[in-house]
C-alpha cells in the first residue's frame, strides 16, 4: 500500500454561502454558518486516505475545541495524526464565502500552522514513506527542511505552492513535481496566463529555476503537464459545479495516489521505450487527479467533498463526458 506523509496546515473552515461576494464596505445576507474541517495539508491527507493510501499528517493545532474537532476528523478518515502537535496558539481557521456559481473567496488566519517548525519535521521517519506532500500554509523554512529530509531518504516530493509566494530555487529543485494553479503560477513567474501556450511558457520558466516537472491545474480546462521534453494538456470531466473549495486538493491527492501505483525506477525515463511508458503513466495520473477534482466540485465544503476510491473509479468508467 502506498505510504504518504503530508506536512502542512490544518484549519477549521468557517463557511457561508452567499448569492455573490460583497463589495468593499457592503454587508449582504448569506446562509447558515458551517464549520467544516479544512486546511490544504489536511485536505490533501484526507483525499489520499480516502483513495486507499496509508497517510500520515504532520502539523500543529491549538489546545482548543477546533483542535479537537480536526484531530477527531483525521482519525475518522483513517489518517495517522501522531505527528500533529498541540500548540498554545489558536487552531488555524479559514473564513470562506461561496457564491451562487460555486466559486469561493478565502481569508486565512494561520494560528498554530504558523508555528510548525523545521525541528518538528526532524521527528518524522521519512524512510518509512513513499511520498511527501507539501503546501505553503506553514513557514517556508519548514517546507524546505521537509523536502531536504525527503530527498535524503529517496522519497518523492510533491509541492503545491499555495498560497503562492516567492520560493527559493533550492526548494523548487527539490520537488519532483510542482503543482500550482494558474494564479499561483502567474505569481511565481510574473507571467500572464491567457491560454495553453502562455501557460506552458510560464511552466517552462519554473523549469529554468530548477523544477523537474510542472503540472498546472486549469479548473474547468483540466490540467497541463510540462517537463523538459514534453507538454501534455489533459482535459477534465464535465460536472455541475456546487463548490470549488478543495478541488485542487482533491486533484493533488488523486495524482499522488495514482503516481505511486508504479515504482520510482519505472518512473525514471532512461530510454525511449521507458520514456513513453513514463509519459503515459503521468498522463493517467493527471487524468485521475482531474476526476477527483471534478467530483469534489459536485459537493459543498472542503473535506466533505473529497471522493472515495470507489466513487472515482465508477465516475471514470461511467463514460462521463470531458469538458
Amino acid at each position: 500500500m502506498a505510504s504518504i506523509l503530508v506536512v502542512g496546515s490544518l484549519n477549521a473552515d468557517l463557511v457561508v454561502r452567499a448569492p455573490r461576494f460583497p463589495q468593499p464596505g457592503e454587508t449582504i445576507s448569506g446562509g447558515d454558518l458551517q464549520v467544516i474541517p479544512g486546511g490544504k495539508g489536511a485536505n490533501q491527507a484526507v483525499a489520499a486516505a480516502r483513495l486507499g493510501a496509508r497517510t500520515s499528517m504532520l502539523g500543529r493545532v491549538g489546545r482548543d475545541n477546533f483542535g479537537n474537532f480536526l484531530l477527531d476528523n483525521l482519525q475518522t478518515n483513517h489518517v495517522d495524526s501522531s505527528l500533529v502537535q498541540r500548540d498554545d496558539a489558536s487552531t488555524g481557521t479559514a473564513i470562506i464565502v461561496v457564491d451562487a456559481d460555486g466559486q469561493n473567496s478565502i481569508v486565512l488566519s494561520p494560528g498554530a500552522n504558523g508555528k510548525v517548525s523545521p525541528a518538528d519535521v526532524e521527528h518524522a521517519s521519512f524512510s518509512t514513506f513513499d511520498l511527501l506532500l507539501l503546501q505553503l500554509e506553514i513557514p517556508t523554512p519548514t517546507v524546505l527542511r521537509a523536502a531536504q529530509l525527503a530527498r535524503q531518504n529517496g522519497v518523492y516530493v510533491l509541492l503545491n505552492p499555495a498560497p503562492a509566494r516567492p520560493l527559493p530555487n533550492d526548494l523548487i529543485a527539490l520537488a519532483d513535481f510542482i503543482i500550482p494553479n494558474e494564479t499561483e503560477l502567474s505569481l511565481l513567474t510574473g507571467m500572464d496566463m491567457r491560454d495553453i501556450p502562455s501557460t506552458e511558457a510560464a511552466a517552462r520558466k519554473l523549469l529554468e529555476h530548477g523544477a523537474q516537472n510542472v503540472i498546472v491545474t486549469l479548473g474547468s480546462k483540466g490540467a497541463l503537464f510540462v517537463d523538459t521534453s514534453t507538454s501534455t494538456h489533459v482535459e477534465t470531466f464535465k460536472v455541475d459545479v456546487v463548490d470549488t473549495t478543495a478541488a485542487g486538493d482533491a486533484f493533488i491527492g488523486g495524482f499522488a495516489v495514482k503516481l505511486l501505483e508504479r515504482s520510482k525506477r519505472s518512473l525514471t525515463p532512461v530510454d525511449a521505450t521507458e520514456g513513453e511508458s513514463y509519459a503515459e503513466h503521468i498522463e493517467e495520473a493527471v487524468r485521475y487527479g482531474c476526476a477527483c477534482g471534478a467530483l469534489a466540485c459536485t459537493k459543498f465544503g472542503a473535506q466533505p467533498s473529497l471522493p472515495a476510491k470507489e466513487e472515482v473509479e465508477k465516475f471514470i468508467t461511467s463514460g462521463t463526458n470531458y469538458q
